[in-house]
């Protein structure tokens, strides 16, 4: 959920902000866009008219649980500083006494969703952006910014630097001790690193390959300690999952393809993180992704033995858009039928064809075959062709939802599954059908 002060404008997310060039970060709200230092001012008195009176965490969480969700991501702070959380680091959060809702009984906001999440049976996890273009220590008041970077060599300012990290550890060891237990620690910034050779070169590949460009200017060593601060971290929430992103090393313990979804499966622990609608903040008129179109991207990562975490972002005053909640229910009734395809599965090449994809469980010679539905009127075909699979003579197929046996017959090198009828015209779920074949003869053809 990206959320925070900018969500009054209607605008990306902190990016506006930043002094690089791109069509996504200009400038289009307020009344000072042509001007950065007066707009940045005017930006930041932000803080002082965020008041999200409607803001009710439980309704978020018992829609996403109905959806079949299990984790939450929760936002912290993003790149401009703003904490949406009580930190006593700075006053620019939203519990501050110029901030309006500090005086509501929520105004804890990234406390109450944990809690609210937490109530429902989720996982706990935290965004945190390690760069922070508030802070004086990032930031420079006597240096202008140039990119998303530093604007000074810590090399040269090692003093100043290390009040950065100072203060970084100190934030994040705030969350990791007053919020409950925190399951997953999602380190967004991925510019905010030791700036080895080979990271470097390894950064800018991952930065240029998913869309968001080179970054601009010096690339400057910016040596968090992260190592460091994972043991300090972990000893606090044993078992912590920690996500550098983009940062290559022990501290990624997984991958985050943002608004992509690989083309074969990944050989370590992955998450797709995807906006569902309009940007990653919330902005008027967004246009959301169809139900039929997240259901297929769930099974597309699903099948490829990653995980979604998808992106819902609350307006102004503390709601989502009607959309979301619409396409969280569809989610849920499909779920519903078929999650026994999509939980504690694995992926099993050749992981799709066409538009069929495969999930197994563990141990067992059991998968799930889950054909798309792309007809428009949501009709099966009369006859399912799979041809990387074959069944065990006496095997049975199942269709989730269905109470009779499915018919088959082995084909070349393949199955040929004969959908009924009555099933054709009206399949149990929309979206996708899943057929479960007890015993298959080959893993991998």
């Amino acid at each position: 959920m990206t959320w925070g002060p900018y969500s009054q404008w209607s605008i990306v997310e902190s990016w506006s902000l930043c002094p690089e060039d791109y069509g996504w970060c200009q400038r289009t709200a307020g009344s000072n866009s042509n001007n950065y230092y007066e707009y940045k001012k005017e930006y930041e008195k932000l803080k002082t008219t965020f008041n999200p009176t409607q803001f009710d965490p439980d309704k978020w969480a018992k829609a996403a649980k109905n959806a079949g969700m299990k984790y939450v991501v929760a936002m912290s702070k993003h790149h401009d500083g703003f904490c949406m959380y009580d930190t006593k680091t700075t006053d620019y959060r939203i519990t501050d006494k110029e901030c309006p809702f500090h005086s509501n009984p929520k105004s804890n906001i990234l406390k109450e969703i944990l809690q609210s999440f937490s109530n429902e049976g989720f996982m706990s996890g935290i965004y945190f952006s390690k760069p922070d273009w508030k802070s004086e220590y990032y930031w420079d008041p006597y240096f202008p910014p140039l990119d998303r970077n530093v604007n000074y060599d810590p090399e040269q300012y090692p003093e100043k630097w290390n009040k950065f990290v100072e203060f970084t550890h100190n934030q994040i060891m705030e969350l990791m001790t007053d919020y409950g237990n925190i399951d997953i620690l999602w380190l967004d910034g991925g510019w905010v690193a030791e700036q080895r050779k080979e990271i470097k070169e390894w950064y800018q590949k991952i930065i240029s390959s998913n869309g968001s460009g080179f970054i601009k200017g010096k690339m400057v060593n910016q040596d968090i300690k992260m190592d460091e601060l994972v043991k300090k971290v972990r000893e606090k929430q044993p078992g912590l999952i920690v996500v550098d992103r983009a940062v290559k090393g022990k501290n990624q313990n997984y991958l985050t393809p943002e608004n992509t979804i690989p083309n074969e499966s990944l050989p370590y622990p992955w998450e797709s993180c995807i906006i569902s609608g309009g940007g990653w903040s919330w902005v008027k008129d967004a246009k959301y992704k169809s139900s039929l179109e997240l259901v297929h991207m769930l099974i597309d990562i699903v099948c490829k033995g990653g995980n979604l975490l998808l992106n819902i972002a609350p307006d102004a005053n503390g709601n989502w858009d009607e959309d979301a909640y619409v396409r969280l229910e569809d989610i849920g009734v499909w779920m519903d039928i078929n999650s026994e395809a999509i939980y504690k599965t694995r992926a099993i090449a050749p992981f799709k064809e066409a538009n069929i994809c495969f999930t197994k469980k563990r141990n067992t010679n059991t998968i799930y075959a889950i054909y798309m539905i792309e007809d428009i009127n949501n009709m099966l075909p009369q006859e399912i062709l799979i041809k990387s699979f074959v069944a065990k003579a006496g095997s049975e197929i199942k269709l989730l939802g269905y109470d009779k046996n499915i018919s088959w017959k082995e084909a070349d090198n393949g199955i040929i599954i004969t959908v009924p009828k009555e099933v054709q015209d009206n399949p149990p779920s929309k979206y996708a059908s899943t057929f479960k074949i007890d015993s298959i003869c080959n893993e991998n053809k």
